[in-house]
């Protein structure tokens, strides 16, 4: 089983940049983009916190899939493209037919696209409740459709990724490699620059504890 890297990601997946179809924004370009980068526990320590509100949230407030490039093939489609361990032929209408995913939540490959989830590393619903209530649509619709940062979307296991659904790290870890899943969660909330809770950012410090100390960089989206 082969693992994902950041250079694969970035050489498979159809980079999203500037503005979109209907004017709407999605991933900034990245040229002259404002980064981020310090080591774990700095970075966990750097998420500010403050309360969830879940007030006011609908998925459909954070519009997705989408097909932000017109080359045909929504960003679920993408990923999966992006993702694949085996080459996959792309057909009429982005049908995907080929291909093997691996899960890293659960150490487990698959061959047909309908047993893979696309997760949202951190889910809507938190995002929700960490500052995105107050973004506007397409800020939002950038979220959900993030293919800037291999990090914000990833293929996983469906049930898998139904267990998680909209938990975050002090809810739910997956069984496996919670270490890098921790760094990818972290990441993400700061390149959205997305709060944290108290019980959320306790659950990444205790976790932080038994994991490398590894530097993360990102660059920030908004």
């Amino acid at each position: 089983m082969s693992i994902r890297t950041p250079l694969r990601r970035a050489l498979a997946r159809v980079v999203v940049t500037g503005v979109v179809a209907a004017g709407l924004v999605a991933v900034p370009g990245t040229a002259h983009a404002a980064t981020y980068s310090a080591p774990l526990t700095t970075a966990i320590a750097d998420l500010p916190v403050a309360a969830e509100v879940r007030t006011g949230y609908s998925r459909t407030l954070f519009p997705h899939w989408i097909d932000a490039d017109g080359d045909g093939c929504h960003t679920r489609n993408e990923v999966l493209i992006a993702e694949a361990d085996d080459p996959v032929t792309v057909g009429s209408g982005c049908s995907l037919s080929g291909g093997r995913w691996f899960s890293y939540y659960d150490r487990v490959s698959w061959y047909q696209t309908s047993d893979v989830d696309i997760d949202h590393m951190v889910p809507l619903a938190e995002a929700w409740d960490s500052g995105a209530r107050t973004w506007s649509t397409s800020e939002r619709q950038g979220f959900a459709n993030d293919l800037g940062d291999y990090r914000s979307l990833v293929g996983v296991t469906d049930n898998v990724n139904q267990s998680k659904g909209d938990k975050d790290i002090a809810e739910w870890l997956p069984q496996y490699d919670r270490c890098r899943y921790l760094r990818e969660f972290v990441a993400v909330k700061h390149r959205w620059r997305l709060s944290v809770d108290a019980a959320e950012k306790s659950a990444m410090n205790s976790l932080a504890s038994s994991c490398t100390n590894t530097t993360i960089t990102v660059t920030l989206a908004r």
